[in-house]
């Protein structure tokens, strides 16, 4: 595994070499090296990994608070945590603005990548350019999903303050533009050039692999296509699908797009979950599995299951007895839950308290989402399951499993949605099971079980009306997503599956409504820096995409 510090290492070393003792003068003045080992790559690691593992402060807020909680991955809100589950969804500005300016700030460094390796800048390198289109095409898809209209033709020019909001479709069109210019320009190359040119120690995701490079550029055009099928006005959707299909897209696991968690490297500089879940603070700032994803594996015999999630701990718990008609409510629910998940339980109760029994580690059970103060006490901690270990392992702990970006399971299911929906004639349902075997062997699951689902779960073979196909590859999409909770999160917005999640809540008594009256949630509210450097332009945005609210309705996001 490719070490952050390493990259960090040579780029000092570089500096001192030319006669320099401040770094930072140097990553903002990179014409200051004048050295012959002077390359743009020294620039690539930090660019490549703040946009996937960002520090503890909006790892946590972004993609834990927001991202994989919507998503159905994660829950909050047991009996012991410091929050009920409807953390998130009614609008904090510190947890929105932390990943606002996250992703909003992410694209200094990044202009400052394209702007050396363009024609004529200082280390001019056409191949790491088109690298770092590439990037760009990812950062902007991430960042315009999560929020909507955001400033992008004008983005970055130093020539103007206040950059206007684009729409989503045009953010859209642009980067496949420049995707088609970065997929020209990599051609049949392999690599960025020799000696110190080639980027490969120094890239944390393909190690300087060109062509998986262009494979991954044009599956994004793939997945951008499909997002955009059938939104108002995306008339470029097929074209977009059509010259994907026609390309080279992921094929193998060894082509997947993910980046690997550093071990060494500081939460503060680089974070993962186990940073969280091991540093944050005792009991009250983990989670649980969410119920939907859960019963999805479980009630299906996915193999996957063991693989994601812990069975609960079990053993004895005890409750304050319900007394009051939403309190009874709210324990009734926890039983049925465990009904539902096969759990063997035994109960009694004195005049005060209630206790529920059942044998340890043997039972997989996924807690109810957006569950409310009053539910949240009779969600004994015990009751559910909790991530798999090499999900939180802590920095030099064990395997941690990297941070997903696109995959070849993605491909995939993505072919198998253009077919279903008519606008590629491959097999859809061989599409389907690719990317079931794909997902499968990326999280390690063995040859025999990956055949032995196919052939034998109600999952394994794509059938039924059109609807219920996009349904099954919908949900097995956001399945192999697991831990990337803003592109899970995307799937259910987009097409509508897995029901159970994109269906909200409505029981007031046990579920937290938030500010959007239990709906689910289509889309983050703009921070708060949005609105005090670009007022004027954001508000412009604002009266062409609906209200800055949580349930305003994307451009490409399903009615």
């Amino acid at each position: 595994m490719k070490n952050i510090y390493k990259s960090l290492l040579v780029f000092l070393l570089i500096g001192a070499v030319a006669c320099t003792s401040d770094f930072d003068e140097i990553n903002k003045q990179p014409g200051a090296i004048t050295t012959d080992e002077a390359s743009a790559k020294y620039f690539l690691t930090n660019v490549q990994f703040v946009l996937y593992g960002p520090d503890r402060f909006p790892y946590w807020r972004g993609p834990l608070i927001h991202g994989d909680r919507f998503a159905g991955y994660f829950t909050f809100g047991f009996s012991g945590s410091w929050w009920n589950d409807g953390l998130g969804y009614t609008y904090n500005g510190g947890y929105t603005d932390a990943t606002y300016d996250w992703l909003d700030g992410y694209l200094g460094g990044l202009d400052n990548f394209l702007e050396i390796t363009a024609v004529g800048g200082e280390f001019e390198n056409e191949r790491m350019n088109a690298v770092g289109k590439i990037l760009k095409g990812l950062y902007f898809t991430k960042f315009t999903d999560v929020f909507g209209e955001l400033p992008y033709s004008e983005a970055g020019d130093p020539d103007i303050l206040t950059p206007k909001f684009d729409t989503q479709m045009e953010i859209y069109q642009g980067v496949l533009a420049e995707l088609d210019e970065a997929i020209a320009t990599i051609g049949s190359e392999t690599s960025t050039g020799a000696g110190v040119q080639d980027m490969a120690e120094n890239d944390l995701i393909f190690d300087g692999d060109l062509q998986k490079w262009k494979k991954l550029a044009n599956t994004l055009k793939l997945k951008i296509g499909i997002r955009a099928l059938g939104a108002p006005g995306a008339t470029f959707a097929e074209t977009a699908i059509n010259e994907a299909l026609a390309g080279e897209l992921m094929e193998t696991t060894g082509e997947d797009a993910l980046l690997i968690k550093d071990e060494v490297i500081s939460q503060w500089t680089s974070a993962s979950y186990g940073d969280v879940w091991h540093n944050f603070g005792g009991l009250g700032s983990k989670w649980h599995m969410g119920e939907v994803l859960i019963n999805e594996l479980r009630d299906n015999n996915d193999p996957r299951l063991s693989v994601f999630a812990k069975p609960a701990q079990g053993g004895s718990m005890t409750l304050r007895k319900p007394v009051n008609a939403d309190e009874i409510k709210a324990f009734d629910l926890m039983k049925e839950t465990l009904d539902d998940a096969g759990v063997v339980y035994n109960t009694s109760e004195t005049a005060d308290e209630v206790t529920i029994s059942f044998a340890a580690d043997q039972y997989y059970v996924g807690q109810p989402t957006r569950l409310n103060g009053i539910a949240q006490d009779y969600a004994a901690w015990e009751m559910f399951s909790t991530p798999a270990d090499e999900i939180i392992n802590p920095k030099n702990g064990g395997p941690i499993t990297p941070e997903i970006i696109l995959t070849s399971a993605d491909a995939y299911f993505l072919r198998a949605t253009a077919a279903v929906k008519g606008v590629s004639s491959e097999d859809a349902n061989a599409m389907y099971q690719a990317g079931i075997n794909s997902s499968m062997e990326r999280w390690g699951v063995g040859s025999g079980e990956i055949t032995d689902y196919l052939a034998n779960s109600p999952m394994g073979t794509l059938s039924g009306t059109a609807d219920e196909m996009l349904e099954m590859i919908n949900t097995q999409r956001w399945i192999a997503n697991y831990t990337n909770g803003f592109e899970g999160w995307s799937i259910v917005r987009k097409s509508g599956y897995p029901a159970a999640l994109a269906g909200g809540v409505s029981d007031t008594d046990i579920f937290s409504m938030g500010e959007i009256n239990g709906a689910y949630p289509t889309r983050m509210r703009y921070g708060n820096s949005a609105r005090s450097t670009n007022g004027t332009n954001l508000d412009e945005a604002i009266g062409r995409q609906g209200p800055d609210a949580m349930d305003t309705k994307l451009w490409w996001a399903k009615d």
